[in-house]
């Protein structure tokens, strides 16, 4: 293949990759976007190997490779069950941060062509910069999977100093980048990489372990993010025009994700970065201190058949899942009750907030997978002023998303942050196993007002008999 055909192919992949980042956009329309984006994949890879770039001899390297990986993600595709997703995301991009490094290191010690002047300068800046990126991505991706799989607790690791740790691990990079630049030999400019290396690996444990499990799904949408510019930090070293472009479009996108969830959480990205907030999830709600004031109200439990009949002589009825329908796996057993309610006349949706679960779009995935229509799967926005109308509010597994206390109570740690306000429902479900607090670590008002009930157990349990006495 002659060098302008390649370049042909790459705009051709690119602007293939532009339409698969349109068509994720939409539930509807995610399908084609997945399709374009394979479609460009296949032709970026084959416009690189039978590129003017590769010769005779790297086919069988090349050939090996793919069969390996290919083998690992048709594995993975058939094990991997659709709650394992957030995990299977962050151990990927960790892979991509790796290949970074590894790519850094290979054209460091590549002579095959002797760079000098500026040019040398310039290509040893962006080794650096790609293995910096690439060590803290993939370090910091793997924490992100061992918090998310449960290997590695949901609570903030903050060490005394931590600040003052990161910024002298910063003017030691800085430095040694200075050292790596005025090299005069590779085995010479080989101490301060391999120091560096060392420190960006250590600097991306050190972040995500400091980060809590209330901000997990930031984190994911964020080394989503840092995967892009390591992506495109590698297409800089080997000077590959569609690594650099595909690199820039997943950073950005990540980048401009991190920030709506920040939003929609009421933070800005430096604090998420800096850490410290939220729990492991599932612990009790911290107690009372001095000067604040307990939830009033009682808790009222209300059983599955009781649940059933409120949804029977319900006309509207709005279902708000959370990362426990995720652990329960009763996506299915939701689509059931949903089709069975539709068939009787009563206007069901689902309110979906951009936090919820453990990754960005967590919930709709689910959904999708048990075949729950697209046009009644609706975001915050779109029917929080709807809530007053509605007859039933279900809240299967979720907590710091329908909490009151970030509209009422200005001294929370969530004060501010948007919620799906169910209380406003004429009544209110919320399923949990107990009554433990979420990500947040604070107790929820929701759960002890007049209008809302408990339906206390294992979701997919307790979901199975709702529909059973629905039926009935």
């Amino acid at each position: 293949m002659s060098g302008n055909l390649a370049t042909v192919s790459y705009i051709g992949a690119t602007i293939l990759f532009i339409l698969s980042l349109g068509g994720l956009s939409n539930p509807e329309s995610s399908r084609r976007g997945n399709l374009y984006g394979m479609i460009g994949m296949t032709i970026a890879v084959l416009a690189t190997v039978f590129g003017p770039r590769v010769t005779a001899a790297g086919y069988p390297w090349i050939i090996g490779a793919m069969v390996v990986g290919g083998a690992v993600g048709l594995y993975a595709a058939k094990v991997v069950k659709m709650t394992q997703m957030p995990e299977l995301v962050a151990l990927m991009h960790s892979l991509v941060g790796l290949a970074a490094c590894l790519v850094g290191f290979a054209s460091y010690i590549d002579t095959s062509a002797p760079l000098a002047g500026a040019e040398k300068t310039i290509h040893e800046l962006e080794i650096y910069i790609g293995i910096l990126i690439g060590a803290v991505t993939f370090s910091g991706s793997l924490i992100a999977f061992g918090k998310l799989n449960g290997k590695i607790g949901g609570s903030p690791m903050l060490l005394p100093g931590r600040h003052w740790m990161n910024l002298a691990g910063l003017l030691v990079v800085i430095w040694f980048g200075g050292e790596f630049i005025r090299a005069h030999s590779i085995s010479e400019g080989m101490t301060p990489l391999i120091v560096m290396t060392v420190i960006a690996l250590l600097f991306g444990i050190h972040m995500v372990m400091a980060i809590g499990g209330a901000d997990m799904p930031v984190v994911v949408s964020m080394l989503n993010s840092y995967s892009g510019w390591a992506a495109a930090a590698t297409g800089f070293m080997l000077s590959n025009d569609l690594l650099i472009v595909v690199g820039a479009l997943v950073g950005s996108s990540g980048a401009i994700l991190s920030y709506i969830m920040c939003r929609a959480m009421n933070r800005n990205f430096i604090s998420v970065i800096a850490g410290g907030f939220g729990t492991g999830g599932g612990a009790p709600a911290k107690k009372v201190g001095a000067g604040e004031t307990a939830p009033v109200g009682e808790v009222v439990p209300i059983s599955a058949v009781e649940t059933a009949e409120l949804l029977k002589d319900a006309k509207s009825v709005i279902i708000v899942p959370g990362y426990g329908m995720a652990v329960a796996q009763a996506q299915h057993t939701v689509y059931e009750i949903t089709k069975h309610l539709r068939e009787k006349g009563v206007n069901i949706r689902f309110g979906i907030h951009p936090v919820a679960g453990r990754m960005p779009g967590h919930m709709n995935v689910l959904l999708a997978e048990a075949k729950v229509p697209y046009d009644i799967v609706m975001e915050m926005d779109e029917l929080n002023d709807d809530f007053p109308t509605t007859d039933v509010a279900i809240v299967i597994g979720a907590n710091d998303i329908v909490n009151p206390a970030a509209q009422d109570d200005p001294t929370s740690p969530i004060a501010g942050m948007p919620v799906l306000e169910v209380w406003k429902a004429k009544t209110s479900i919320v399923m949990k196993r107990s009554m433990a607090s979420g990500y947040a670590g604070v107790d929820n008002p929701l759960f002890y007002k007049e209008n809302n009930r408990m339906l206390f157990g294992d979701a997919k349990k307790m979901l199975d008999e709702v529909l059973v006495a629905l039926k009935s």
